[in-house]
């Protein structure tokens, strides 16, 4: 199958991933909250970890050839996390299309 502009699919977190969307969660509660700043945006929910599974929207295809493409990835929490230039696969970092149940 051939990703496009809106498809849904799997994206396993890589460290790095997980590092950056737990320190946005981390500098929200250090920092006095939400209400303290006009148009400041709280990045609240769970802990995040290398392999973890979230489903993701495909937003741009960039490499037909490699299947790249950029991902919205929905997080568990209120906030998203953006996956830039990423490819299929199995392992952290990459995505890959849902089980058919």
């Amino acid at each position: 199958m051939k990703p496009s502009i809106g498809r849904i699919v799997h994206y396993s977190l890589s460290q790095q991933d997980a590092e950056a969307i737990n320190r946005r969660r981390r500098d929200f509660h250090e920092g006095g909250g939400a209400s303290e700043q006009r148009g400041f945006i709280g990045h609240v929910g769970n802990h995040a970890e290398e392999g973890d599974i979230y489903p993701a929207v495909v937003v741009r295809v960039w490499e037909e050839s490699t299947i790249t493409v950029n991902l919205q990835v929905f997080l568990d929490g209120n906030d998203a996390f953006w996956a830039t230039s990423r490819a299929e696969g199995t392992e952290a970092g990459t995505w890959a299309w849902p089980e058919r149940v």
